[in-house]
C-alpha cells in the first residue's frame, strides 16, 4: 500500500491571496456537543487555524453561552441548530456529542466523527469523510473481515464515503477503492480530543477546496507532525497551537 507523503499533496495546499476575503476560504458549521463542549471547541479551532475563513459552532441555547465564553472571538456561536446560510460549504458533526441528527442526504462537504458514526445509513455519498478510530469502526462495519486495510477499504467502497481510520498507522480510503497508509504519527498523539483536533483540521482543508482525498492526506500528516514537532507531554490544544509552524514549513 502507497504511504503518505507531503509530496503527494503538498502543491494542493491552499494559499491565500492579498485580493481574497473570508468567504473565499470556506465557511464551516460545526454542531456543539451539549456536555462535551471542549471537543467541539477543540474541532472549531483547528478548523480556524487551518486557514478556514468564517467558523461557526451551533449549539443549544442552554448551552451556547458556555461557548461564547471559551472560544476565541474569532469563531462565531450562534443558538439555533437550525441556522443555515449559502455561505456554508462544510459541516461537522459528533465531535463530544450529537445535539442534532446528521443530515446524510446533504449535497455539502461534511465531516462525521465519534458520535455522528453511530446509526448510520447503509450508503452516504462521495461529499462525505468518516473518521472513526478503530472501536468505532467496529460498531459501524461490524459485518467486514480481514484485515484493518482491507475492512477499510471494503468499508468505504460500500458506504460511498471516504473513511479515515485512525490508528498508529491511518487508513485513508476512498469510495473507489483507491487508497493509502500514513504512518506519521507520533506516539503522543494518543491523548483526549486529538481525534477532535484532526476532525477540524479537516474540515480547514475542505473550506478551501481541496481536493477530499488530498485533503485527508494533508491533515493526517499534518496532525502526526504537530506531534513530532511538540514532542513529549503534548495534549490536544497543542497540536493546534503547533499548527502554524507545520504549515510554514510545508
Amino acid at each position: 500500500m502507497q504511504e503518505n507523503i507531503p509530496d503527494l499533496w503538498r502543491h494542493l495546499l491552499p494559499e491565500k491571496t492579498k485580493e481574497g476575503h473570508k468567504y473565499d476560504y470556506g465557511s464551516v458549521v460545526l454542531y456543539g456537543a451539549d456536555e462535551l463542549t471542549g471537543a467541539t471547541r477543540l474541532a472549531a479551532s483547528a478548523c480556524a487555524r487551518m486557514g478556514a475563513g468564517l467558523v461557526t459552532v451551533l449549539a443549544n441555547s442552554k448551552i451556547a453561552n458556555v461557548y461564547r465564553t471559551t472560544l476565541p472571538a474569532h469563531i462565531m456561536v450562534r443558538d439555533d441548530l437550525n441556522w443555515q446560510n449559502d455561505s456554508v460549504n462544510v459541516k461537522i458533526y459528533g465531535c463530544g456529542g450529537l445535539s442534532v441528527r446528521p443530515d446524510y442526504k446533504s449535497k455539502i462537504l461534511t465531516v462525521l466523527d465519534a458520535a455522528a458514526l453511530e446509526n448510520l445509513p447503509n450508503k452516504l455519498s462521495s461529499n462525505y469523510v468518516l473518521t472513526p478510530h478503530e472501536g468505532e469502526f467496529d460498531k459501524a462495519f461490524p459485518h467486514l473481515k480481514g484485515s484493518r486495510e482491507e475492512r477499510a477499504i471494503e468499508a468505504a467502497k460500500q458506504i460511498k464515503a471516504y473513511i479515515i481510520l485512525k490508528g498508529s498507522e491511518t487508513i485513508i480510503a476512498c469510495p473507489d477503492g483507491k487508497h493509502i497508509i500514513s504512518r506519521h504519527a507520533s506516539p503522543t498523539l494518543a491523548t483526549a480530543g486529538s481525534g477532535d483536533v484532526l476532525a477540524g483540521i479537516i474540515g480547514g482543508l475542505l473550506a478551501q477546496k481541496m481536493p477530499i482525498f488530498q485533503a485527508c492526506m494533508a491533515a493526517t500528516w499534518i496532525h502526526g507532525e504537530c506531534a513530532y514537532k511538540f514532542g513529549k507531554g503534548l495534549v490536544a490544544t497543542d497540536i493546534i497551537d503547533m499548527l502554524p509552524s507545520v504549515l510554514q514549513n510545508l
